[in-house]
């Protein structure tokens, strides 16, 4: 399970995705998370997702590596749907297991729980693929120049940048060690993954507290390195490569200022997506 999780990894690649500005992906990836949580019914949601899945395409990005982000949040996305059927009682019984009992399975619990799973997909699909096309420094980059406002407010946003970058970069070394502890402790008998919830829960110390040695030594050996080579927290830096927004943070911008309308329209007004619809097949 630890080597499925790829969050915080960069694949190198030339692609659309890869392309585009970093300032536009993460204005891009803010606006989506909040169309997507504004979206009321599946047709709205079906746009957004099929907007999710043209950027994949795009990216060039193995559906393994996809599939890998989708796989580590499985059992998050089965609990919460199994809460949805659980306890909403809206709409028709379908099921009822206990006759005298109050538990139910209802129409709504059931539309609930897909819609959930659908939101929970389409969030995943397009929030992975920043960190997937994007490298750090870029990320870092990106991050300062749009919290460049609040440098009049005097908050230090190059060391917030930087903090965030280094927090998300290091997850897959930390996700890397974790995997080595494990190994090297069952090597040794212990025995993880055997026995009751409790008895594992007590071997897992066993692997946090080596690894919470090593990611202190890892964190000053950074510290040191980056003092060696004169790093100044607020100086002025040149960069390797200036950030310009061209045709493809235009277009890939005006394309989900489309979609987004499309779905917030349709969301609060439901009649739209049956007339869009229509349209589209006419």
């Amino acid at each position: 399970m630890i080597k499925d999780i790829t969050i915080g990894q960069f694949f190198p690649g030339e692609s659309f995705v890869h392309k585009l500005d970093p300032r536009a992906k993460i204005l891009i990836l803010i606006v989506f998370i909040v169309v997507l949580f504004i979206c009321r019914n599946f047709f709205s949601l079906l746009l957004m997702l099929v907007f999710s899945f043209t950027a994949v395409i795009l990216s060039r990005i193995s559906p393994k590596m996809i599939w890998k982000s989708m796989k580590a949040i499985v059992v998050l996305v089965i609990f919460t749907a199994l809460l949805q059927l659980i306890y909403n009682d809206k709409g028709d019984v379908w099921w009822k297991p206990f006759p005298n009992g109050s538990f139910v399975i209802t129409s709504g619990g059931v539309y609930g729980a897909i819609f959930l799973i659908v939101r929970i997909i389409t969030l995943i699909l397009l929030t992975s693929l920043l960190t997937y096309t994007t490298s750090s420094t870029l990320l870092t980059d990106a991050i300062e120049k749009l919290l460049t406002p609040l440098k009049w407010l005097h908050v230090p946003v190059h060391s917030l940048a930087m903090m965030m970058t280094i927090a998300l970069r290091f997850i897959p070394t930390l996700l890397r060690e974790i995997d080595i502890i494990m190994s090297a402790q069952k090597a040794r008998g212990a025995k993880l993954d055997t026995g009751n919830l409790g008895q594992r829960i007590k071997a897992l110390v066993s692997v946090f507290v080596p690894l919470l040695v090593s990611s202190f030594r890892r964190a000053a050996e950074l510290a040191t390195a980056m003092e060696c080579r004169c790093y100044t927290d607020g100086a002025h830096r040149t960069r390797l490569r200036r950030m310009r927004l061209g045709w493809r943070d235009w277009l890939a911008g005006g394309v989900l200022l489309l979609v987004s309308a499309t779905a917030v329209f349709t969301s609060f007004y439901p009649i739209g997506s049956t007339l869009i619809f229509q349209a589209v097949i006419s």
